[in-house]
């Protein structure tokens, strides 16, 4: 017997089985149960494919003829087309995968009325599960009663951070630490000497590069190499002065971030895995300890060819990366995981894959301690099901909730609901545990389910009529007015990141994934800057120059030869701390405007004019 190359098959392959069969073989075999002809179709239902290889196997005959054919998936642009299906005359049937080889074998009707030939198909068998059988809710008109205790903790390492008085530097610096910084060194050195080149990449280098990617998020050109250029319209010193061009590109050529030799193979972001498991554990080390917390979907942008990008539709990016985001309510990044889909990523038995991510970031939640969080997310997560989990882990959550997954909540019907007037609701609660769900007409029907909200006290919210040009007060239950006030957090950071975000892309798949680290970091870092910063606060844009501009002048490489040596004074004249304007006798040049003035910064020792003092310390 000859066997063919048989690849890979997963659940959503077809394979098309195409067995001719010689009469020899059909007598053979009739006692096994094989036969040919329509009028045997029902016995060919139950036959399997591994019933059909042994029968071929034990055939010595010699006179039959068998062709196997697998057709390849229908993604057959996917990761899994670069992988060899193996060597031709080693291959045997019995290594394709258990579900192909229970398959049952259907025929297929060609609609040529032959019966010398039949066409079969393989339908890939299921997997059974052992039925579960579910209590069924009891549904009651009343108001939920829970039972969760009040929100009474402090937030001692936030605190500790405001008696600091970190620079913006110094915030950034609480996620891309001494260590995550040595770490990316090591690895890149490491990756440059696998590939035979002595790249001999430093600390000092690498914030060089930092300071390039941030700083492309709000001065921005063509090509990256204009940085370089001497032309008039385009050069910029403080980059051209930090680091040369080639330097640059092949640094930026060479990043990384994990070791090869040691790559997860069921990981589809294994080259960036360590970097995520650091980011999380810093993000989540310095995040402020709140009560509310907001779970969504956030994009990465990519255009390459990666199998991981996915196109999500409503997002302002549509094609890239899917990663699940935990923020606070304010937009602070507490833990993301890039999506891979449920090849990659198995649900939990009962939820799907969103609700399995929704309790993977309360579990890196109550790695703080286990407190009574408030997670609010939307309809992509929610469920009956996950609401009694986590109220099971002493978790509170709410968030709208597809009708489907109200378990057969009897609320109204929502054809019914939009002939009353505006802010009619309808709501039940779930006896046993303490669920509700409610349902609420506004611009369109509401479906919202909590496990700690209710509906009482019902407040008033106002609505733009369109028909009378007018506000109106509509009624609006109270779990719906704490949703809309706490759910944006991953909207806000979305929109921080959009503003400036890193504009410098390279041919590796994951660097536009680093960009969205750094900014993520620098949005983390800002937040912190709101929080612990009262008397001197700065914008997001102020901020990231800020940052961008230490990390290029401090770190500026002045060794080589025709490079002017330059008086590193950057990180106090930016530091906006004790900077205070005096009087000073003889005249000097303004900083800032090249002006005569009698007026200097008292810290830095600059003439600087009282109308340009602020414009000085904050570019």
């Amino acid at each position: 017997m000859r066997w063919g190359s048989l690849p890979r098959a997963d659940d959503s392959w077809t394979l098309q089985v195409k067995i001719t069969w010689c009469s020899q073989y059909i007598m053979a075999s009739s006692s096994s149960g094989f036969s040919t002809g329509r009028s045997t179709s029902s016995k060919l239902k139950s036959v399997k494919l591994l019933e059909v290889l042994n029968a071929l196997e034990e055939e010595e005959s010699g006179h039959s003829r068998e062709e196997i054919f697998i057709a390849p998936p229908k993604n057959a642009a996917g990761d899994f087309t670069d992988e060899d299906s193996g060597d031709e005359d080693s291959q045997r049937g019995t290594h394709v995968p258990g579900n192909v080889l229970h398959a049952f074998v259907v025929p297929e009707d060609s609609g040529t009325g032959e019966e010398e030939e039949d066409d079969l198909q393989l339908q890939p068998a299921t997997k059974k599960w052992k039925a579960v059988v579910e209590p069924q809710r009891v549904w009651t008109k009343r108001d939920i009663r829970p039972d969760f205790s009040s929100w009474t903790a402090t937030d001692p390492h936030m605190e500790d951070l405001k008696s600091q008085e970190l620079s913006p530097v110094g915030l950034f610096e609480l996620f891309f630490d001494e260590g995550t910084i040595n770490f990316i060194v090591n690895e890149t050195n490491r990756y440059a000497r696998q590939k035979n080149v002595n790249l001999g990449l430093t600390a000092q280098e690498l914030k060089c590069v930092l300071g390039i990617l941030i700083l492309s998020g709000y001065i921005s050109y063509p090509r990256r190499r204009m940085f370089w250029e001497t032309s008039p319209d385009s050069h910029h010193h403080l980059v051209a002065d930090a680091i040369r061009r080639d330097r640059f590109e092949l640094i930026f050529s060479y990043l990384h971030f994990a070791d090869n030799n040691e790559l997860d193979e069921s990981d589809r972001f294994a080259k960036v895995r360590p970097l995520i498991v650091r980011m999380n554990y810093n993000f989540r080390k310095h995040a402020p300890l709140e009560e509310f917390y907001s779970f969504g979907e956030s994009m990465c942008e990519y255009f390459g060819h990666r199998g991981s990008k996915q196109l999500s539709a409503g997002k302002p990016v549509r094609l890239g990366y899917k990663i699940w985001c935990g923020t606070t309510s304010r937009g602070y990044l507490v833990w993301f995981e890039p999506s891979q889909g449920t090849l990659f990523t198995k649900p939990d038995r009962g939820l799907d894959l969103g609700g399995s991510m929704v309790l993977k970031f309360v579990d890196a939640l109550q790695t703080r301690g286990c407190l009574p969080y408030h997670i609010f997310f939307d309809k992509v997560f929610t469920s009956v099901k996950l609401m009694s989990i986590l109220r099971k882990k002493g978790v509170k959550a709410t968030g709208t909730v597809r009708e489907y997954r109200t378990e057969r909540c009897p609320l109204k019907d929502p054809k019914e609901l939009k002939k009353m007037k505006r802010g009619s609701f309808d709501y039940k609660v779930d006896e046993s545990e303490e669920i509700i769900v409610c349902r609420w007409h506004d611009n369109s029907v509401v479906n919202i389910c909590s496990n700690a909200v209710g509906i009482e006290p019902v407040g008033l919210t106002s609505h733009h009529s369109g028909a009378a040009k007018m506000q109106t007060q509509v009624h609006q239950p109270s779990l719906l007015r704490l949703y809309q006030e706490k759910v944006g957090g991953v909207g806000r950071m979305d929109q921080n990141i959009a503003k400036y975000k890193v504009k410098i892309r390279g041919m590796k798949w994951y660097s536009s994934f680093i960009g969205y680290v750094i900014d993520a970091a620098l949005n983390n870092a800002w937040q912190l800057h709101r929080i612990c910063c009262h008397d001197a606060q700065v914008d997001l844009l102020a901020f990231r120059r800020y940052v961008a501009c230490v990390y290029l002048e401090s770190n500026a490489d002045t060794s080589s030869q025709g490079r002017r040596s330059r008086r590193l004074e950057t990180e106090s004249r930016f530091d906006m701390i004790g900077h205070w304007i005096i009087h000073q006798d003889k005249r000097t040049r303004c900083a800032l405007c090249h002006s005569q003035t009698n007026t200097r910064c008292e810290k830095c020792q600059k003439g600087v004019h009282a109308k340009c003092f602020r414009a000085y310390h904050i570019r």
